[in-house]
């Protein structure tokens, strides 16, 4: 039952690793305009229901 409690950090470890490189190649978008685009696609997506 030790080995099971012990096996959850060891195995998150790559993941951390993975989650903390950045990649120089990555596409990188604000998180603005994320959240810029996500409003007016709502917008648009209420005018579309009420237009129809």
């Amino acid at each position: 039952m030790s080995s099971q409690d012990g096996g959850g950090l060891m195995s998150s470890a790559g993941l951390v690793r993975y989650f903390d490189a950045e990649d120089r190649n990555a596409i990188r978008i604000d998180p603005r305009t994320v959240v810029a685009f996500g409003g007016l696609f709502g917008i648009g997506v209420q005018i579309l229901n009420l237009i129809m």
